[in-house]
């Protein structure tokens, strides 16, 4: 259970607590205030038996309005969305029995009354400037702006470091496609460097919910790093799974959530790929040419498919001459030495990557 306790709230209560929201600046302002406090979000069904007292306020949230209410000594109970400030000054009663890990009164009281109703239960501590969270069995104290700054600044370091690992594998890995060399080791290192750069991203994203408005230059800067990173994934698997015809969007995010709960190894790769877990991993494999087609510039998606649908691999095409490529459905002479000129083009810019 105390593992449970240190797990990061939802995506959704930190949001509604990050900087730049109105309900952030309310409770800033009682922390700076030393007044301490206790906010209950949710006046709910299981709620209404717990509150002793206090007064009917019935009026829209605002900051200024919590930090005035924030003055008296009860807590501060507001609808399930946070938009409307319910009952003010109210002394709670959960249930004594419910165990409890804090020693203050105050976030004793948070932790019972969340654990028993489920609400969202806000504790600002009046000595030691902390803000508290507790919703079920979460426990999650908001750390400062600077220091969550500093860790999603270093994460981006290393998101950065990461994915200029993985760029080099795609670009090897392209290379041992055009000399017909690609195993599944090969693949599978490709994947696994996605798997990084993933759970960094989901780190990143963490870290980007709390700081709000505070987090808007990282979150640009994460943008920019993780461009094009999902078009290639999926490439990636639409050109090693085993059967052409795959709801390959489905096989992403599949992957994405396992990545999420997992740590992945390769037998759980094969088997995303729809391959048997026994196959040895050195045994040669061809793709089927999606990935690097789809870095030949204007190449419409339709003719993508001609060419897989005819030469069935990679290999073939690169093979082909001008006239077999002007074979292919809705490639004239023209487009096929672009197609030519491009698969060059591509494997230039892979050794010059490399």
């Amino acid at each position: 259970m105390e593992e449970r306790k240190r797990k990061r709230p939802s995506a959704d209560i930190i949001q509604l607590v990050a900087p730049g929201t109105p309900f952030r600046e309310g409770i800033d302002n009682v922390l700076r205030a030393g007044t301490g406090g206790l906010i209950v979000v949710g006046c709910n069904d299981k709620m209404k038996p717990l509150v002793d007292g206090g007064f009917q306020i019935q009026c829209p949230f605002s900051p200024t309005y919590l930090y005035e209410l924030a003055k008296m000594d009860g807590a501060i109970i507001l609808n399930e969305s946070g938009s409307k400030i319910m009952i003010a000054n109210a002394q709670l009663n959960p249930n004594p029995s419910i165990p409890s890990s804090e020693t203050g009164m105050r976030h004793r009281t948070a932790e019972r009354v969340a654990r028993e109703t489920d609400s969202l239960v806000i504790a600002i501590s009046q000595r030691r400037n902390v803000i508290t969270l507790y919703k079920g069995t979460y426990r999650y104290a908001l750390k400062e702006i600077a220091v969550i700054l500093a860790k999603a600044n270093q994460a981006l370091q290393t998101m950065e470091k990461y994915r200029s690992v993985l760029d080099q594998s795609l670009s090897h890995l392209t290379l041992l496609e055009y000399e017909d060399a690609s195993t599944f080791n090969d693949v599978l290192l490709v994947l696994h460097r996605f798997e990084m750069v993933i759970r960094i991203k989901n780190e990143l994203l963490l870290y980007l919910n709390e700081l709000g408005s505070e987090g808007r230059l990282v979150r640009l800067q994460l943008h920019e790093l993780l461009a094009d990173l999902e078009k290639e994934a999926r490439m990636v698997i639409r050109d090693y799974s085993k059967d052409r015809i795959i709801k390959y969007h489905d096989l992403l995010e599949d992957f994405e959530n396992m990545v999420s709960s997992e740590v992945l190894d390769d037998d759980v790769l094969m088997d995303l790929l729809g391959h048997a877990s026994n196959v040895p991993l050195e045994d040669l494999v061809e793709p089927r040419g999606y990935r690097v087609l789809n870095k030949i510039p204007r190449l419409p998606v339709m003719i993508i498919e001609n060419l897989v649908n005819h030469f069935g691999h990679l290999p073939n095409m690169l093979k082909a001459t001008v006239e077999e490529l002007d074979r292919v459905e809705g490639i004239g002479e023209i487009r096929a030495k672009k197609i030519k000129e491009g698969l060059r083009s591509v494997k230039d810019q892979s050794l010059a990557d490399h």
